[in-house]
C-alpha cells in the first residue's frame, strides 16, 4: 500500500532516500511542519547553526569535501535572503548546494504577508536551478530534479521553495521519480571531444616550446588528479594552480610552480607572458588569475578545457575549447600526446624564481605559523581559509601534498567563510583534522558560530590572523589611497575569554617561540580549540600586481 504522508513528512522522506545524512538550518514560522516532522526521526542529522548565512557557508563545506550535495534550511523572508551571500558563494565557486526554504501559504503569496519574500526571484541570479512548489503532489520529484541539477554539468546551488500549507497537505508518496522527471533520466554527460580534436591539441603539445598546464577547481570537482599529474610528467609541462585549483596537484612535485595572478609568484606570472602554449583545465581565466586580459600571455595559443561551455572563450581567445568533464578528455588526451621533458623551458622558469622570502619586520611571520601548523599536522589536515591577506599567505606558502585539502571562496571572495564552512568539512570528513584559518574581521563575522560546534560537538581547530586591521582593504589604502586608513582599523575581543566563554580552550600567541605549542596542544585537543596569533599590523601581501594592470609588472615592494 502508498504511504499517506504530510508535504514535510515526505520532504524528509525524499531527502533520507536521496542518501542525505546531514544539513545546516534555523527554524521559523513558515518551515516549522518540516522541522516537526524531523523531531524523533533517525539517520538525517540536524545541524542548528547561529545564522543562516553559516548554514549556507557549512553545506557549501560539506559539499567540496565530500563531493555530494550540501544542504542547508530555512524559513521565509529574513532566514531564506540570510541564504544568499552562501548561495552567491556556492554559485561562482561551482558547489552542489540544495537550500530549501519555507514559505508563506500559497492563499497569502503577494498580499505582502508576515516574513513574505521572492525567495525565488531573489536567488535567481546566484542559483542554477529554483522552484516554488505548488502542489504537494510534486514535492518528492522537485526535490530530486533539484538535487539531480544541483550535481549535473558544473556543480552549483539549488533552491525549492516550500508554501507551509504544501507542507500539511497530505499525499501518497512515491518513492521513485516521475519518468519525465530530469532526476529519472539520470545525469547526462557531455560527448568527449571527437579524436581529430584531441590530435590537434596533442600536435600543439608536441609543437610548444614553452608550455604550460594552468590547473583549476574543475580539476578538484572531477577527481582528475591522476590524470592531470600523468599528463604533466609525460609532456614535462610545469603546472600551475589556481586559488582554487591549490591542493590538486602536489605542491612538492618538482613540476609545480606556484598560483599565478594578483598575489601569484613573479616566476609563475612572467611564465605565462612567455609561454607559447597554456591548457587550462577547469578553470575561468578571471581576472584576478589574468590581470588585464589584452596583455595576458601575449605569445600563447590557449587550449581551454571546461565542463561550462560559457566559460569557454568568455575571458580570453582560445585557440581549441574542449566542453566536458576533465577526467575522461585528460584521460584521452593522454592516449595522443607524445613523451617529452621540457628542460630548457623549465631552466627558463627556474632562473625567473626568486631567492628567500620578504621579510616582517616585526611580530610573528606567516611563515613559521603556516610551516609549523602543517608540522604539527603532519600535513593531514584540511585548511578552509577566510577571505584577505591571510588566504593568500596560504595560497602561497602552505605545502598542501594532498588532494582536495584546500577550501576557500574564490570567486565572491566572502569573509566570514572559514569557520561556518569548516563546520561542514569537519561532518565530511570527521576523522582528520579541520582548521579554519582567519582573519580577525573574517572571523567576527560569523565566530557565533563556536557556539554551533559546542552544541554540535564538531571538532574545528579556529586561528585568528589578528593585526588589528581589515588587512587587504589596508593594504590598498596603504598602495593606491595616500595611506588614509579610513575605517579599516578593527577592534577584537579578548579571543581567550572568548573561548573560555564558550568553553574551549585557548591560547594567544605573540612570539615565535610560542607557536609550536600553542598549534600542537590546539590541533591535540579533544573539541574545538582557538589559537589568538597577533601578528605584524602593516604586514603585506606580496608579489602584487596592481588592479587593471598586466602580470609582466608585479609590485614586490610598497610603493614610494
Amino acid at each position: 500500500m502508498a504511504e499517506l504522508l504530510t508535504g514535510a513528512q515526505i520532504l524528509r522522506r525524499t531527502l533520507v532516500d536521496a542518501g542525505v545524512e546531514v544539513m545546516f538550518g534555523y527554524p521559523g514560522g513558515a518551515i516549522m511542519p518540516f522541522y516537526d516532522a524531523l523531531h524523533g526521526q533517525q539517520g538525517l542529522r540536524h545541524i542548528l547553526v547561529r545564522h543562516e548565512q553559516a548554514a549556507a557557508h557549512a553545506a557549501d563545506g560539506y559539499a567540496r569535501a565530500s563531493h555530494r550535495v550540501g544542504v542547508c534550511v530555512a524559513t521565509s523572508g529574513p532566514g531564506a535572503t540570510n541564504l544568499v551571500t552562501g548561495l552567491a558563494t556556492a554559485h561562482m565557486d561551482g558547489s552542489p548546494v540544495l537550500a530549501i526554504t519555507g514559505q508563506v501559504g500559497r492563499p497569502m503569496l503577494g498580499r505582502d504577508a508576515f516574513q513574505e519574500t521572492d525567495v525565488v526571484g531573489v536567488t535567481m541570479p546566484v542559483t542554477k536551478h529554483n522552484v516554488l512548489v505548488r502542489d504537494v503532489e510534486d514535492l518528492a520529484d522537485d526535490v530530486r530534479d533539484a538535487m539531480a541539477i544541483a550535481m549535473e554539468g558544473r556543480p552549483g546551488p539549488v533552491l525549492v521553495d516550500v508554501p507551509k500549507d504544501v507542507q500539511n497537505q497530505k499525499a501518497e508518496y512515491r518513492t521513485r521519480p516521475h519518468p519525465s522527471r530530469r532526476s529519472a533520466q539520470g545525469a547526462r554527460s557531455p560527448e568527449l571531444p571527437d579524436a581529430a580534436t584531441l590530435r590537434d591539441v596533442a600536435q600543439l603539445i608536441a609543437a610548444a616550446e614553452r608550455p604550460l598546464l594552468m590547473i583549476g577547481h574543475g580539476v578538484i570537482a572531477g577527481n582528475a588528479y591522476a590524470e592531470v599529474r600523468q599528463l604533466a610528467e609525460r609532456t614535462g609541462i610545469p603546472v600551475i594552480t589556481t586559488l582554487l585549483g591549490i591542493s590538486a596537484f602536489p605542491q612538492a612535485h618538482e613540476l609545480h610552480l606556484g598560483m599565478p595572478g594578483m598575489h601569484g609568484e613573479v616566476h609563475v606570472n612572467k611564465a605565462i607572458q612567455v609561454a607559447d602554449l597554456i591548457i587550462g583545465v577547469g578553470m575561468r581565466f578571471d581576472d584576478r588569475v589574468t590581470g588585464n586580459t589584452a596583455t595576458f600571455a601575449p605569445r600563447a595559443k590557449i587550449v581551454h578545457i571546461d565542463i561550462d561551455p560559457v566559460s569557454i572563450g568568455r575571458n580570453v581567445p582560445v585557440a581549441v575549447g574542449l566542453v566536458g568533464d576533465a577526467r575522461p578528455i585528460i584521460a584521452r588526451l593522454l592516449t595522443e600526446v607524445a613523451p617529452r621533458e621540457c628542460l630548457r623551458w623549465r631552466q627558463e622558469i627556474a632562473a625567473l624564481m626568486r631567492h628567500g622570502e620578504e621579510a616582517f619586520a616585526r611580530g610573528l611571520s606567516p611563515d613559521l605559523i603556516l610551516s609549523t601548523l602543517a608540522e604539527v599536522t603532519g600535513g593531514r589536515c584540511t585548511i578552509v581559509s577566510d577571505v584577505g591577506q591571510h588566504q593568500m599567505w596560504i595560497a602561497q606558502r602552505y605545502p598542501f601534498q594532498r588532494p582536495n585539502t584546500h577550501i576557500t571562496s574564490g570567486g565572491l571572495g566572502a569573509m566570514g567563510f572559514a569557520v561556518p564552512a569548516a563546520m561542514g568539512v569537519h561532518l565530511a570528513r570527521p576523522g582528520e583534522s579541520v582548521w579554519a584559518l582567519s582573519g580577525d574581521g573574517g572571523f567576527q563575522m560569523n565566530m557565533a558560530e563556536i557556539g554551533t560546534m559546542v552544541q554540535e560537538g564538531l571538532t574545528v581547530k579556529l586561528a585568528i590572523f589578528n593585526n588589528g586591521y581589515l588587512g587587504m582593504v589596508r593594504q590598498w589604502q596603504q598602495f593606491f589611497h595616500g595611506g588614509r586608513y579610513s575605517n579599516t582599523p578593527i577592534w577584537s575581543p579578548d579571543y581567550v575569554k572568548l573561548a573560555e566563554a564558550y568553553g574551549i580552550p585557548g591560547w594567544r600567541v605573540k612570539q615565535a617561540s610560542e607557536v609550536s605549542d600553542a598549534l600542537r596542544r590546539a590541533n591535540e585537543a579533544p573539541g574545538p580549540a582557538l589559537v589568538e596569533l597577533v601578528i605584524e599590523q602593516e604586514a603585506n601581501v606580496f608579489p602584487m600586481i596592481v588592479p587593471g594592470g598586466s602580470l609582466s609588472e608585479p609590485l614586490e615592494a610598497a610603493p614610494v
